[in-house]
């Protein structure tokens, strides 16, 4: 089944973070798996990059060329995406992490998060 990768997710991936668990990484890496990556995460990294809680690097400036030199696909946000993502009840604030749970339910992916509240939206998830 075709993934969708959280924004921690994506950057513990292209950092080779430890908090990516193994499994997960096994699973992302597998050659027939199709692995997406929400417009919503270009502009949450940007964010929190000129905020500065994120350092400029890569995936702020040239975030589509490193998904797509990592094998990702970018899934854009269309309007259909938005307006579930504002329908979705509060169970969870954040409006990135709101359209990445819209995206993945639409479109039958699973999202790839450690974020246990995102089950509350009935979405399949993966970690651990």
């Amino acid at each position: 089944m075709p993934l969708l990768l959280d924004t921690h997710a994506l950057i513990w991936h292209a950092f080779q973070d430890g908090r990516l668990p193994q499994t997960v990484r096994e699973s992302i890496a597998q050659p027939e798996e199709v692995v997406f990556v929400s417009a919503a995460s270009a502009w949450e990294i940007a964010t929190k990059a000129r905020r500065g809680a994120l350092p400029a690097g890569a995936l702020a400036t040239d975030f589509v060329a490193v998904v797509r030199q990592a094998g990702f696909r970018v899934l854009a946000i269309g309007a259909q995406d938005a307006q579930d993502a504002g329908g979705l009840p509060e169970h969870h604030r954040d409006p990135f992490d709101r359209m990445l749970i819209a995206q993945a339910r639409r479109r039958g992916l699973v999202l790839v998060s450690n974020e246990a509240v995102f089950d509350a939206y009935g979405v399949q998830r993966l970690w651990a």
